[in-house]
């Protein structure tokens, strides 16, 4: 399946998909409050280089330039001219992410009340994400959802990572479920917009990143986490639409 195939934006509410088939996460920001860590390394080793003359990069610099972005895509950004350098810049920062994330990695409040409505309705699920595969495997692991994901997918498996359609058409390739019975949660710019374009109504959330630049990318309903009552709204009448596929069957 390419980005090109099914990459139509859904018009669809939360509702509109029963019987529910698959929910699809990202993973920092999303499943878990991570930016504040990634946020610190960037922050510690930028000035460290004497990037940006030394001055530390803000909140703002981070959420515009850096959260939800691919490695790559940053690399780029913050070492036009010597890629390898940023690169190798992005391995080492990742490093620290892990050093930092192992220590203390909080999930966003609600999570486990979604996972288990999901379990509960024996809906499939998987973890689509743009980060290396170290730390994705680290943060499902450390929230104790190894066992709860059908599959992880990775944007450097793909032709091109969020903010393009891929990782998620993939997602509903591998889980065979339709982009009509499937919604997203998301927390970034970039990842809203994938899965926007993959044709799925997408449920953002504000957990580091402004509202107002969240809507800017279409989501379907934008909540603070998982025990927001707009969410559990939407769900209920999920349930009383027909519930999910297994549910309906």
């Amino acid at each position: 399946m390419t980005a090109s195939e099914n990459s139509v934006q859904s018009k669809k509410s939360i509702p509109d998909l029963a019987p529910l088939e698959a929910v699809l996460f990202d993973v920092d920001g999303t499943l878990c409050d991570s930016d504040p860590l990634h946020h610190y390394a960037f922050r510690e080793m930028l000035q460290e280089i004497g990037f940006n003359n030394g001055i530390p990069i803000d909140e703002d610099f981070f959420v515009k330039n850096i959260a939800g972005k691919y490695n790559h895509d940053i690399a780029v950004l913050l070492f036009p001219d010597d890629i390898p350098r940023g690169v190798k810049f992005l391995e080492d920062k990742e490093a620290m992410f892990r050093r930092l994330a192992s220590e203390n990695l909080p999930p966003i409040k609600g999570l486990y009340k979604l996972t288990k409505w999901i379990e509960d309705r024996g809906l499939k699920r998987a973890a689509v994400t743009n980060a290396p595969k170290p730390n994705a495997e680290l943060m499902i692991s450390k929230l104790g959802l190894k066992d709860f994901f059908d599959a992880v997918i990775l944007g450097s498996d793909c032709e091109h990572a969020k903010p393009y359609p891929d990782p998620y058409l993939k997602a509903l390739e591998v889980l065979k479920v339709s982009k009509d019975h499937t919604f997203v949660c998301e927390d970034s710019v970039s990842g809203i917009r994938a899965g926007v374009t993959a044709g799925m109504p997408v449920v953002g959330l504000t957990t580091r990143n402004p509202e107002n630049l969240l809507m800017e990318a279409d989501p379907t309903i934008l909540i603070k986490d998982y025990e927001d009552p707009k969410l559990w709204a939407a769900l209920e009448e999920v349930d009383n639409k027909g519930g999910s596929s297994k549910t309906a069957a």
